[in-house]
């Protein structure tokens, strides 16, 4: 199965859904509307279109919907971190690294856990693996 594009509300509605394991849309309506306005009928919309792409799926208990994530948050992550590479920076993680390094802040300690990724020998597997999968 192909990984989803999420739209913002989605990834929002997905989060939820992550975290709790399932909900219904009346849950992720109250959930959502602690951090910001959003109609039922809008999230009720926002769940068939998930579930269209294949994103959530849903039981039925009682007359109610009770929805569930059908997609990890790493698939969905590691699909937008690859637009986001191939859309802004010509195909080019160095250049996303690049980018963060220079305008993010970065605290010292996130920049310590950086260094010691890229001086672990997969990190240098996975560069060969994809040079050669390419």
């Amino acid at each position: 199965m192909m990984t989803p594009r999420l739209g913002r509300v989605q990834l929002l509605i997905m989060h939820i859904l992550w975290e709790r394991g399932t909900a219904t849309a009346r849950d992720i309506t109250d959930e959502l509307n602690k951090s910001e306005s959003i109609a039922h009928s809008t999230v009720q919309t926002l769940l068939r279109k998930l579930e269209a792409k294949g994103a959530v799926g849903h039981e039925l208990a009682d007359r109610t919907f009770i929805f569930r994530p059908l997609v990890e948050p790493d698939q969905v992550r590691k699909k937008a971190t690859r637009e986001i590479v191939d859309r802004f920076f010509g195909g080019s993680p160095a250049g996303l690294v690049s980018y963060l390094l220079r305008h993010e802040r970065i605290s010292a300690n996130e920049l310590e856990q950086i260094k010691n990724l890229v001086s672990k020998p997969e990190v240098e597997c996975k560069k060969k693996s994809r040079k050669h999968n390419a």
